[in-house]
This record gives structure tokens, C-alpha cells and sequence, in this order.
């Protein structure tokens, strides 16, 4: 079933109906790569983009992903990110209609990856690591140092001075979605926005977010299969209280989206009245962090309440724990919680008392 993330107002049937038809919509492709690329293309056309009055259906949606499958949310999402961020550079139309996208903006230490400009473009030339599924993805956005400093670019997947590079994919998570490395030599690029563009547009807060929601939607399946186990049996105080410890998660969770998306979709209209303590990195870094802190507690509510028998006898959900172990690796736990930290500072200076947010 799909994911709702409001809390307290009426629930939209017609969108409960899509996020249930998703959600078994992404469970009838079993995984398969070229079913949920097929199924990207389909949610690129169909799904509204953030930040424009509809930013919490994109989240549910996502979130209903994560429930159903991790695979296919790890794979989909990027799609719809790219789309995003074509979009806020007036770029949507440049690319074919059934293209499929990865979004490639890690960094590896001492490796790096050159833009040099060519005739009216650019070329590419170097290594780029951790660019997931990018032998059956037909284009990408990755970023790439300009004498001007850190540019996204987009470029074609299936050019010659393309190959994958460096170790194989060895993860019990995720393991249909390898994240290998890219060579790059000579691969002509077209830039999407300016130097420093990528990570100071509004939407890059909000991607994060929606990383986020894959990240809830998991948990939630979680707590679902340990929902159903306090059922089949008389639970005992202990298992009460992993259940209402699970519940209060989730809806502080689901709670922080809903204020978030209060804050998104009115910035893509007007950022002249936004308080600083309500800046979009400020509040996607409280929600990303909320999401971590859930999924972890989900993940140890699911196994000291069920102990080892859904780990050893159903597969599904010994691999979403897996998948969301992996997962969640892509936020940087106490590293991510001290540059929050430091943004709580920022806001309190910037806002010219020194008080604090709460």
C-alpha cells in the first residue's frame, strides 16, 4: 500500500488510489532494471516536479517507492531528480523523450574529473566514482571542475570515451544497483547552469529530501511487517512499546515533511519574505536528519521486536534491511549532524540577535 505523509487532514482518494497503484506497480516488476527504467520514463511524465505547489504528492510518491522496493527507488529517483534539475535550468526539452538519467555529483579523494571548454561546448576528461547504474542509464548530470570552479554538466552515457572503472559492486544492499566508477576521456558535455549553480539552487536542498522519503517509505514497511507481527500473537509490554516507539517515529517523521513542503512550495514563487532560520538547506538538513534518526530507530525496533526469524526465513524483508543499511550510508550521520549545527549558528548571526531557533 502506499505512503501518505500528512498528518491530521483528510486523505485525497483519488492520490491514495495512484499511491497504491504504484506501489504495486513497482512490486509486479520483481526488480528487473529495464522494467523500473521503463517505469522511470513513465513517472518522469506523470509525477509533479518541487517546488511547484506539489511538492508532498512527489515526496508520497517517492515514499511509496521505498515502501514497495529499494531497488526501484534507488533507481527511479535519480531519474525524476534529473528531471528537476533540467527543468530549473530551462533545459527540459534538449534531451529525447526516453532517455533515462543518473545524477553523478560524489567526490573521490585524489581523483577528479576536468571540464575544459570545446567549440561551443565542453569536454570531460578523468575519473568520476560512486555513479550507480551507468551502464544502462543513457545520459547523466555529473559534476566536473572548471577553472571557475565545481560545474554540472550533462552528457551522454553511451559515448566512446565512456567505460566503467574500479571495483566491482560486492554489497548485500542494493546489489542490482552497482555503483561503480566512470572513465572519461574526450566526452563532449553541455553545462547546465553556471559554476557553484548545482548546490546553490533552492532544489538542491529539496532533492535531498526526497532522498529522504525513499528512506521513510523503507522504514515504514518495516514497521508495517512488525505491526503485523505484534498482531499475530498476544504482545507483551516490551512489544507494546516497540510498537508505540515505532509509531511515534514514524509520525514525527510524516510531520516533518508536511511542515517542509509548507516551506517548498512557496519559495519557487517568492524567497523575499523567507526567514532565515526557514532557508531551504536549513529545514531539508532538520528533515534529512529526523528521516535518519526514524529509519535507524525503525530498523532496531523491527529486529529487537521480531528477533532473527524474518531475517532468516523471508527474504523481502531481510533484504529491504539490507537495502536501507546501504541505503542511508548516503548521509553522512555525525558529519551531516555537525554541519546542521553549524547552519543553526549561521541562521541565529545571520538573523542579527543570536537567539535560538526553537
Amino acid at each position: 500500500m502506499g505512503v501518505r505523509l500528512a498528518t491530521g487532514t483528510a486523505a485525497d482518494p483519488e492520490h491514495t488510489v495512484f499511491l497504491n497503484e504504484l506501489h504495486e506497480l513497482v512490486r509486479s516488476c520483481n526488480g528487473r532494471v529495464p522494467a523500473l527504467l521503463e517505469l522511470a520514463r513513465g513517472l518522469g511524465r506523470k509525477l509533479p516536479l518541487p517546488q511547484q505547489g506539489h511538492t508532498l504528492q512527489l515526496w508520497q510518491a517517492l515514499a511509496t517507492l521505498g515502501a514497495a522496493n529499494l531497488t526501484a527507488a534507488r533507481i527511479i529517483e535519480p531519474h525524476l531528480d534529473a528531471l528537476a534539475i533540467l527543468d530549473q535550468a530551462g533545459q527540459t526539452g534538449a534531451y529525447p523523450a526516453d532517455s533515462t538519467w543518473g545524477v553523478f555529483a560524489a567526490q573521490g579523494p585524489g581523483q577528479q574529473l576536468l571540464a575544459t571548454p570545446a567549440g561551443d561546448g565542453w569536454s570531460l576528461d578523468g575519473l568520476k566514482p560512486w555513479c550507480s547504474l551507468a551502464d544502462d542509464l543513457s545520459h547523466a548530470l555529473l559534476t566536473a571542475r572548471t577553472e571557475a570552479g565545481m560545474q554540472l554538466f550533462a552528457i551522454d552515457l553511451r559515448h566512446p570515451g565512456v567505460a566503467t572503472t574500479g571495483r566491482p559492486w560486492a554489497a548485500l544492499g542494493l546489489p542490482a544497483v552497482p555503483s561503480r566508477g566512470l572513465s572519461l576521456v574526450n566526452v563532449p558535455a553541455t553545462a547546465v547552469g553556471g559554476p557553484g549553480w548545482y548546490t546553490q539552487r533552492p532544489g538542491f536542498a529539496w532533492g535531498g529530501v526526497g532522498v529522504a522519503a525513499i528512506w521513510h517509505g523503507a522504514a515504514t514497511a518495516l514497521a508495517r511487517r512488525l505491526h503485523r507481527h505484534c498482531l499475530s500473537r498476544e504482545p507483551d509490554q516490551i512489544a507494546l512499546w516497540h510498537l508505540g516507539s515505532a509509531d511515534q517515529a514514524l509520525w514525527s517523521a510524516k510531520a516533518a515533511f508536511q511542515s517542509a513542503a509548507t516551506v517548498a512550495d512557496p519559495i519557487a514563487a517568492d524567497t523575499s519574505d523567507t526567514p532565515s532560520a526557514d532557508m531551504p538547506a536549513l529545514v531539508a538538513a532538520r528533515v534529512r536528519a529526523t528521516i535518519v534518526s526514524t529509519a535507524e530507530t525503525i530498523l532496531s525496533l523491527s529486529g529487537h521486536g521480531m528477533g532473527p526469524e524474518p531475517l532468516v526465513f523471508e527474504p523481502e524483508h531481510a533484504q529491504r534491511v539490507a537495502d536501507l543499511e546501504l541505503y542511508l550510508r548516503q548521509d553522512h550521520a555525525e558529519r551531516s549532524l555537525a554541519a546542521h549545527g553549524k547552519a543553526v549558528l549561521a541562521a541565529a548571526v545571520a538573523a542579527g540577535a543570536g537567539e535560538p531557533p526553537w
